[in-house]
């Protein structure tokens, strides 16, 4: 396996969870700019699909994203080792496998949250994955499905895994429901248990745990992170991404650094997508909750919302909805 760079090893503290419909390449540069040294994930790709399908459109990501990494569905070792090494061979650094996503398309096809009660299947995927990418192979779990609440369970799933080759366990700390619940109450309705992610980090020093589940504040993060390796926010980020920005300077240092200039810097990219024909709403539909909470917060949204989709948008949508949140002397604060 190729070295892990040091930006890579240091992004394990802190990152953004993969979400469908939400973290693509635009979101995602969106987010490198909050938080120079976290570690961000793609939505899920089904391997079958990097295997056969548009690579260019499924795959593509900016070189600013780096450290990157790649998650892929399915359950199949051998399409899974093809679709890991052509993310490798893209430049992904880290292919992670969806043990989590409790949909019932995900679940039709044998993959997602329902692998959690098949151990030995994803230690084959995981060791035929780890043979075809010269990159880290790891893995995003829930503790277990259904009314399942027995942790030696859990433990074992993980110690199956892991001699398989997999030293990284993304961990949602709550069970999945297969039956009975949407995708959304999955991540609202079964308990958290962070306790038990805590516990696998204490009894499994040599792995890296990192966390998942209900983190949404600064102090949230930090106190995870004196029982785990790294914390890993998901809609948090998404609809409040200033947090993103403040749990990157906390944990890494550097200076704080306002709402609107945080934007700003987003404008060359914004220009050159523009430039390639990209219609500015697939852009700025990622940015909407940046002055969540803060005074002109609902007005920048509503002039993004109502005006990125005309024909012609541009840059100066972005800055006319900026100044309706630099009009007040108590907003200009960042």
């Amino acid at each position: 396996m190729t070295p892990v760079s040091s930006a890579y090893q240091a992004s394990l503290r802190l990152a953004v969870a993969p979400m469908m419909d939400w973290t693509d390449t635009h979101c995602r540069v969106f987010h490198r700019v909050l938080a120079p040294h976290a570690r961000l994930y793609t939505e899920m790709v089904h391997a079958n699909a990097v295997v056969l399908g548009d690579r260019a459109r499924l795959l593509g990501f900016d070189p600013v994203e780096h450290p990157v990494a790649l998650q892929l569905g399915g359950s199949e070792p051998q399409v899974l080792a093809q679709a890991a090494r052509i993310g490798a061979d893209w430049g992904y650094d880290e292919i992670n496998l969806n043990c989590g996503c409790p949909s019932d398309r995900v679940q039709a096809g044998r993959f997602g949250a329902c692998l959690m009660k098949e151990p030995a299947l994803v230690a084959d995927c995981v060791a035929a994955m780890a043979a075809a990418a010269d990159v880290p192979v790891t893995v995003k779990c829930r503790l277990g499905v259904d009314d399942e609440h027995d942790y030696d369970r859990f433990r074992a799933f993980i110690d199956t895994v892991a001699a398989a080759g997999c030293r990284t366990f993304v961990v949602h700390a709550r069970n999945a429901w297969l039956q009975g619940l949407s995708p959304k109450e999955n991540r609202e309705v079964p308990p958290l248990r962070y306790e038990w992610a805590w516990r696998l980090k204490r009894e499994r020093p040599d792995l890296q745990v990192t966390v998942n589940g209900g983190i949404a504040s600064l102090e949230q993060a930090q106190a995870q992170l004196q029982h785990t390796d790294g914390v890993m926010l998901g809609r948090a980020a998404y609809h409040d991404p200033y947090l993103l920005h403040r749990l990157d300077v906390a944990l890494y240092g550097g200076t704080l650094r306002g709402r609107g200039e945080l934007l700003r810097a987003l404008r060359p990219y914004v220009e050159a997508q523009l430039a390639r024909g990209v219609a500015l709403k697939h852009i700025v539909r990622h940015v909407l909750g940046l002055f969540h909470g803060r005074p002109g917060g609902r007005a920048f949204r509503q002039i993004l919302s109502e005006g990125a989709h005309r024909a012609g948008a541009g840059w100066a949508l972005v800055e006319q909805a900026l100044q309706a949140t630099e009009a007040g002397p108590v907003a200009a604060s960042g």
